[in-house]
């Protein structure tokens, strides 16, 4: 009977590793694809709708917003991290010294097949700054809409190739983060109670309003700014420009790259909490609006082809880092 029983057994793990094919033999286009103008509008309108009231940190609206980034995964399939209850970290009051009330980073992921250990982290913010003494509602379609749904659009792209056999090499955690409107605490307090080792964190990818066209790329939805990639690792920067020019042929505005440019984007959006733990960022942006924290920041003002083109420039850099022999390489300091 032993003997019987080893044979099935290794009939079954064999049978179970055919169904693994190596993702190198993939086209990532046929993916990426799948990341559509139509399907992030359908998600924007409700994200960014009054509904969801602004979405402050700890208040009705954005538990209302973590609830639907929830619901999503839950249909996709795409479940939280094994050692977690469910798809919150939850951060105390106590933590913002009862500034805000409790609030939640809403985490999904896919674990790795060669190296899971290894993390890319896919995130963007997801609160905005709610509603005014008027009653006016600031619904942040670009600001804080944006970027979640674009990560859930490339969350299902990821799990569409892990369907069809290509589960990805390293793992990837989708992290949508409150409270960045108030100081980048979320990403802050991801970084100090991480849920995988920061020295496992191969990289970060952050999106933060990449729905808009600014006025010094009027009539053009194939630019995106990108901030960081150079920073940290010569690496990561050269796989992102090779992944562009394979694949998307996108114009990658380096403006707010610049140390000296006075903006200095590079430090103020969730992506910097990462960097300062020397873990490899490339930051997503389509540059600064007159909307911007304002009420008219709203979902028929987003170029929904832009943000599908941007959506799948960081699906095909993530799947050409989660998939590549090696991870990236930290070859500078912050």
């Amino acid at each position: 009977m032993k003997k019987i029983f080893i044979i099935f057994l290794t009939a079954g793990i064999l049978s179970c590793g055919a169904h693994q094919k190596n993702p190198e033999n993939a086209d990532p286009m046929d993916y990426a694809n799948s990341i559509t103008s139509s399907e992030l509008k359908d998600h924007l309108y409700i994200f960014a709708s009054d509904e969801f009231e602004g979405r402050d940190t700890g208040e009705p609206g954005q538990k209302k917003a973590a609830e639907y980034i929830v619901n999503e995964y839950q249909k996709t399939g795409i479940s939280h991290p094994e050692g977690m209850s469910n798809y919150y970290q939850t951060i105390p009051s106590e933590y913002f010294n009862g500034k805000f009330n409790d609030t939640e980073n809403v985490l999904g992921f896919i674990e790795g097949s060669e190296k899971p250990e290894e993390v890319l982290v896919i995130s963007s913010h997801y609160d905005h700054v709610g509603v005014d003494d008027e009653g006016n509602i600031f619904n942040g379609a670009d600001d804080g809409g944006s970027g979640p749904v674009g990560i859930l659009e490339i969350a299902e792209a990821f799990k569409k190739a892990v369907e069809d056999g290509y589960t990805p090499k390293r793992s990837i955690l989708f992290l949508h983060l409150t409270g960045e409107e108030k100081g980048l605490l979320g990403s802050k307090y991801y970084t100090e109670n991480p849920v995988f080792p920061l020295a496992n964190t191969v990289a970060n990818l952050n999106m933060d309003m990449i729905g808009r066209i600014d006025e010094a790329h009027a009539g053009n939805d194939n630019y995106v700014y990108l901030i960081g990639s150079d920073k940290l690792s010569a690496d990561l920067h050269e796989l992102s420009e090779e992944v562009n020019d394979t694949y998307m042929k996108m114009d990658l505005d380096y403006t707010y790259n610049d140390p000296d440019d006075p903006n200095r984007f590079y430090y103020r959006s969730d992506h910097y909490n990462f960097a300062r733990n020397n873990i490899p960022v490339i930051f997503y942006f389509n540059g600064v609006h007159d909307d911007y924290h304002r009420p008219t920041d709203t979902v028929e003002k987003i170029s929904y082809e832009a943000l599908a083109k941007r959506a799948k420039l960081v699906f095909l850099t993530a799947w050409e880092i989660v998939n590549r022999e090696d991870r990236i390489v930290v070859d500078k300091t912050q």
